[in-house]
């Protein structure tokens, strides 16, 4: 398809920018494609034609929604490869992952949030008032490059099914699937200007976004730094924000827990992705007399990932998502051996000419007072740190500005107890799976908001008392 125009009122349009930005693929730096690099004007007129198209659409039914967002998911199932491929060739990951988590797994998710718009009550009646749930207005919607499809399904779907028009702003390293879908929402059938997407530059489109007086909500998924700034430009607005940031999340190893299920849980976080996942456990805490058994079989572990090429339909790892990834990576992996942490595995690339490539790293013996421990890293690199009692290891958990995501591997009853001490959004016990109908987001610096289930579906509703 052609991913040379933005798409506004309806209608694929010219850029009033007129330049371009290069979509790469990291795994060869070849040029696959070139997008607009849309300016203010392009969001002003895309901010207008959502503003119509709300006057109208707000007052949609829900069965009228529900209708247009299955023509969206029998579209996203009909290209259900042309979508993974996609997600290969700009982000860089292997098919394998590509396919079954990033496309199939929100394929899903957005039909779940039609299950959830058909069931939802957007009135109820007290004794003396209706509490009506009614849409916020227009939504801006800002999306990460890790997650391509993900972020958009989290946020995009249940906005429109709650009777918001919106405006996307896709990563520009990775927009192509973003692309796709609005492809599909287009053919869909939905009225002019009840979507719109418009590519560019986060500094650029997505401050104007966030500071447009006609946007009523900000929903932004990116790093910390990225948050704070569009909250600040939001607040001038005094619009409503979500916003999913970063995350440091400890993994904690209890005595009498499936260590070989623990080290392979988290080196599926850390390593699949290439460790590109805000959720991943990037810090393993082990009992301290364990530590050395643990570290071996660290490292047989990881023997059963094969790192290279994504062109290869067998490889799990691919490269990092683009240069810049592949220096921060490269530079925490020398701030680690700087400040004393032995490494387990990994070497340090001599450099990126061939493509991204950055294999897997371990640190061991860590202590949580490093950067490596603190800092989000974004790569595949794991920091062990060891610990002596339990209450040490759940103070080791919750040292962190971050608190999004972590885990707990142990006897059922003593792990539950556990989990419950740690201050994170999300927290994975054992075995625990993700629950389509589970909210997602964090503490502190992690986020503010919710994404997924009945939760994040009431993200984008306002609530009226109307007293009658």
């Amino acid at each position: 398809m052609n991913f040379q125009k933005i798409y506004i009122n309806g209608e694929w349009v010219e850029s009033e920018g007129g330049q371009f930005i290069d979509v790469e693929n990291p795994s060869d730096k070849s040029i696959i494609a070139k997008v607009p690099r849309a300016n203010k004007e392009d969001v002003n007129k895309a901010v207008s034609s959502a503003r119509q198209a709300f006057e109208t659409w707000q007052f949609s039914t829900v069965e009228e929604r529900i209708n247009l967002m299955e023509k969206v998911v029998q579209g996203m199932n009909e290209n259900i490869e042309y979508m993974s491929e996609t997600v290969v060739k700009e982000l860089g990951c292997g098919y394998k992952f590509s396919k079954e988590t990033h496309i199939e797994a929100y394929v899903r998710e957005a039909e779940n949030y039609i299950k959830i718009a058909k069931r939802y009550e957007f009135e109820r009646k007290l004794e003396k008032s209706i509490i009506r749930r009614e849409p916020v207005g227009v939504i801006g919607c800002l999306t990460p490059w890790n997650f391509p499809l993900e972020q958009i399904v989290k946020k995009v779907i249940p906005a429109l099914l709650a009777g918001n028009c919106v405006v996307l702003k896709p990563s520009q390293t990775t927009p192509l699937t973003a692309y796709i879908l609005t492809d599909i929402i287009d053919k869909a059938g939905f009225p002019k200007g009840v979507f719109n997407l418009v590519s560019g530059r986060g500094g650029e489109v997505g401050n104007a976004l966030a500071s447009h007086k006609g946007v009523d909500m900000i929903s932004f998924t990116g790093s910390t730094d990225g948050g704070r700034e569009v909250s600040r430009l939001a607040a001038e607005g005094i619009k409503k924000v979500v916003l999913e940031l970063g995350g440091k999340s400890a993994a904690i190893v209890l005595k009498g827990g499936d260590y070989k299920l623990a080290v392979k849980s988290t080196l599926d976080t850390v390593y699949l992705n290439t460790g590109q996942t805000c959720n991943a456990f990037t810090r393993l805490l082990v009992p301290e007399d364990d530590l050395s058994e643990i570290e071996e079989m660290i490292i047989e572990e990881t023997k059963n990932y094969k790192f290279g090429n994504p062109s290869d339909r067998t490889v799990d790892v691919g490269p990092l998502a683009s240069e810049k990834q592949f220096n921060k990576v490269k530079k925490y992996i020398e701030i680690g051996l700087e400040e004393g942490a032995r490494k387990l595995i990994g070497e340090i690339p001599e450099n990126c000419h061939e493509g991204y490539y950055m294999g897997p790293t371990v640190f061991t013996n860590v202590s949580n007072d490093m950067v490596i421990a603190q800092e989000e890293v974004f790569g595949p690199v794991l920091c062990v740190i060891p610990y002596r009692t339990e209450e040490e290891a759940i103070e080791i958990a919750n040292d962190s500005i971050y608190g999004l995501a972590g885990a707990v591997f142990g006897p059922v009853d003593k792990a539950n107890k556990v989990a419950r001490k740690i201050r994170t959004g999300s927290i994975y016990v054992n075995e625990g799976e993700w629950d389509l109908n589970a909210p997602f987001g964090g503490y502190k610096y992690s986020g503010i908001g919710r994404e997924g289930g009945i939760e994040g579906f009431e993200e984008f509703l306002e609530i009226k008392t109307i007293y009658c």
